[in-house]
């Protein structure tokens, strides 16, 4: 089915500024081509927003700092349910006030104009194409937006500005937004008195030093070693949030002969994220790596409003930024508040007494945020995209540098593959960490007063962070793989330890440390498949990713059950015979899985549960078995975990898929696989809720986009799926329509070529253009 969408063009006007084919194939996947950049942008900003705007528009919200304007100073961005869209940012909980006190005070347009500015023509073309784009689409929907947005006054045409708080606030997942309230609570409200803290109290708590738990990816490369024919294969398997605009989003976008890219992007970002070309399949994993450190500051005490520090012996004045939030009140006026932020020259101040952390007389600390105004993501996914090979790809994460909190895996159609953390990680090297610099090692804290512990500066890389050569990478041609654990283990068969002395840099991750059993897993299960079979295919991968085996009950159950059984307990009797016969699998009708997890919630935290111990040498098989001394308490965990399950009146036996669900209008879509990290399974889902007899509620975050990759003499051979759908909207087609595909374990051909695109049963194309 073809139609012309179009503004009225009269004969002889002149060329038309955007024209973009927009084509739809099976299951809502979108197919952008268009003549250059900005049109390609338009095309898609158009796209997104037909299948998710009010997402879009909320998020957009967020960024410009106008929460408090419409829903009032004191409320918090909304949940999402049933796969609807909600306004909530995983990253963030802050009320609505302190949210837009941080993107306001925090992110810099100024700076973020001028590093767009000194960027590439082709990111600001496509930046620009996306904002018109979207804003096409409001101007020919407005009367006709879905319920959850529509007639709301905070649906507004997208500006630049828009655009670059858009992508500035997903750099900042693993940074600043990890220390948004901390920020925020350092601002003063430039009436009030100076108030310093008279002293710094011990830490009381730990500070989390990224992304949240639970937030990872499995990447997998295979090379011509390990493979059928001789070719890369790639497995990608993100677990990312299924709300808010950080979604995947299927797209193939392609300007002809210079960018031809196929895959998942995410709201509101004009470049395919994790996909594949012609020659090359790339995938991320959320990286172990730090990408901020914190600085100690000493303060001048002739300055009584504690903003003057002392650098190298000298006194140096704090720059400052204020910034208004307008509140809606309950009569409907509003109200404004301003806040003052402060700013060294390493970073922002923050607060954060319970760690150990605040400004008194004497010192303050800032937060260096490797990513505040990071401009360089867009231009860092297009040359991705571009790359023929994984040398390519080296070589573009080195020269850019732009990608801000993940690893980097790929495989080539000539069979090589790759892994390397190009992230933006803050050049502080081990000698840094061994000397007098380090002063709060808790918060990866420095001292800021002297030049000598500030970041230092690699030719070859942007400032302050480091460059391709200090960069954990490893080549290989049978396998390289991440699970969110560093880079150490990436290939079972070669430890990566980084170049002598030191190593890579400690805020990479650490060497000879324990695996999460979901690391554990993924090298175990390829290396039984290459032990099987010596080469694989895309099949094997898909049925890898699929397998569903809940690791820490093999690793534990062999020795847990007779002592189980030997123990004569009546409570625990019948929990023993199912987690017997169940298959240890987080299958569909996998009876014993809901009580397995349950127990295992608890009792993977029991300590010196393990009767090997971890062995460097031997990080997939240890630590492993039941240390005898720890049986007590694991039995004590599966009484309390069939407590649990009968107080809620969930049968001991109930099949996993009955209670581990997404609800689409009103209609249950049966989910398998485990908790990942927790459990040990490869394919993670992680639930939003506590196990109720209706189930474990919503999923929060976990698989994903799924896609596998292989190579003929053509070029790529991929099928894939987006497991929540390409719209949040209820009344759209693509609200729900792969979640059957994921319950069945399947994947669909993935169509990139023309003849491809235009045989598939859901081909539709769209001409959009506009004068």
């Amino acid at each position: 089915m073809i139609w012309l969408l179009a503004a009225a063009v009269t004969a002889g006007a002149a060329a038309e500024p955007f024209r973009s084919e927009v084509t739809r194939t099976s299951y809502g996947v979108v197919h952008v081509k268009a003549a250059d950049f900005r049109n390609l942008g338009y095309g898609l900003g158009h796209a997104y927003a037909e299948d998710n705007v009010c997402m879009l528009a909320d998020t957009l919200l967020t960024v410009r700092g106008e929460r408090s304007r419409y829903f009032g100073a004191d409320a918090y961005a909304t949940k999402p349910k049933n796969g609807e869209y909600g306004a909530a940012i995983d990253y963030v909980t802050l009320r609505n006030e302190d949210s837009d006190f941080f993107f306001k005070g925090y992110l810099d347009l100024a700076q973020l104009r001028a590093g767009y500015a000194a960027g590439s023509q082709e990111v600001r073309d496509v930046l620009t194409g996306y904002v018109a784009g979207y804003n096409r689409y409001l101007r020919d929907n407005s009367a006709s937006l879905p319920a959850a947005c529509k007639g709301a006054a905070w649906v507004k045409a997208m500006t630049m500005d828009d655009m670059y708080l858009l992508i500035a606030e997903k750099a900042l997942h693993a940074t600043g937004e990890v220390f948004a309230g901390a920020i925020v609570a350092a601002a003063r409200e430039p009436a009030a008195a100076v108030a310093l803290a008279k002293s710094i109290a011990p830490a009381s708590r730990k500070i989390p030093m990224g992304m949240p738990a639970g937030l990872g990816s499995n990447g997998l490369a295979v090379g011509k070693g390990a493979s059928a024919n001789g070719r890369g294969l790639l497995l990608g398997n993100p677990h990312y949030p299924w709300n808010s605009a950080d979604r995947f989003y299927q797209v193939h976008l392609t300007v002809p002969g210079k960018y031809d890219a196929m895959g998942a992007s995410l709201g509101g970002m004009p470049a395919v994220v994790i996909g594949f070309n012609k020659d090359m399949a790339w995938t991320h994993t959320v990286t172990k790596a730090v990408h901020f450190t914190t600085f100690k500051l000493d303060l001048d005490p002739a300055d009584p409003t504690g903003t003057t520090y002392f650098y190298d012996g000298a006194p140096v004045k704090m720059t400052s930024r204020t910034v208004s939030v307008d509140s809606l009140q309950a009569d409907g006026t509003l109200a404004s508040k301003q806040k003052t932020f402060y700013f060294s020259k390493q970073g922002a101040v923050l607060v954060m007494p319970e760690a150990g952390v605040d400004w008194t007389a004497s010192t303050a600390f800032v937060l260096g945020d490797a990513n505040r105004n990071n401009t360089r993501l867009v231009q860092q996914w297009l040359a991705i995209g571009k790359a023929g090979n994984v040398a390519a790809v080296k070589s573009t994460l080195g020269a850019i540098a732009g990608l801000p909190w993940v690893n980097t895996v790929a495989a080539d159609r000539e069979g090589n593959t790759l892994y390397m953390d190009g992230s933006a990680v803050p050049n502080m090297g081990a000698d840094k960490f061994v000397s007098d610099c380090l002063v709060l090692p808790e918060l990866v804290g420095f001292d800021g007063s002297r030049s000598e512990c500030a970041w230092g500066q690699d030719p070859d890389a942007p400032a302050g962070i480091f460059g391709a050569a200090n960069m954990p990478q490893q080549e290989r041609t049978d396998y390289v793989a991440n699970s969110n654990d560093g880079y150490w283990l990436t290939n079972a068969r070669e430890l990566l330890t980084g170049p002598a002395p030191y190593g890579y840099s400690p805020l990479y991750g650490s060497t000879d440390v324990e695996q999460t059993l979901r690391t554990r897993i993924g090298f175990k299960q390829l290396e039984a498949a290459l032990t099987a079979e010596r080469f694989l295919d895309t099949d094997d991968l898909q049925r890898l990713m699929f397998a569903n085996r809940v690791h820490a009950a093999e690793l534990i159950l062999p020795e847990l059950l007779p002592a189980c059984l030997a123990s004569n307990d009546r409570q625990l009797l019948l929990a023993c015979a199912v987690l017997m016969i169940w298959d240890r699998k987080a299958d569909l009708d996998s009876r014993g899985a809901v009580l397995f997890r349950e127990f295992w919630n608890a009792a993977a935290a029991i300590p010196g549960k393990w009767k090997v111990p971890f062995d460097a040498a031997d990080p997939v098989n240890t630590p492993r078995g039941l240390a005898p001394a720890a049986v007590p308490a694991m039995l004590d965990a599966l009484r309390a975990a069939v407590a649990k399950l009968n107080a809620q009146a969930v049968p001991l036996y109930g099949r996993l898929g009955d209670y581990q669900y997404e609800l689409r209008n009103g209609k249950r879509y049966p989910l398998h696989g485990g908790i990942g990290d927790i459990d040990g399974a490869y394919n993670s889902i992680n639930m939003a809720s506590e196990l109720s007899a209706a189930g474990y509620g919503d999923v929060s975050w976990g698989t994903s986009y799924v896609q596998v990759v292989g190579f003929d003499q053509a070029g790529p051979v991929a099928k894939g799926l987006l497991v929540y759908g390409q719209s949040v909207d209820p009344k759209s087609p693509h609200y729900a329509d792969q979640l059957p595909l994921y319950g069945r374990k399947a994947l669909f051909r993935l169509p990139f070529t023309d003849t491809q695109i235009r045989s598939d049963a859901g081909y539709k194309l769209k001409v959009l253009s506009e004068n």
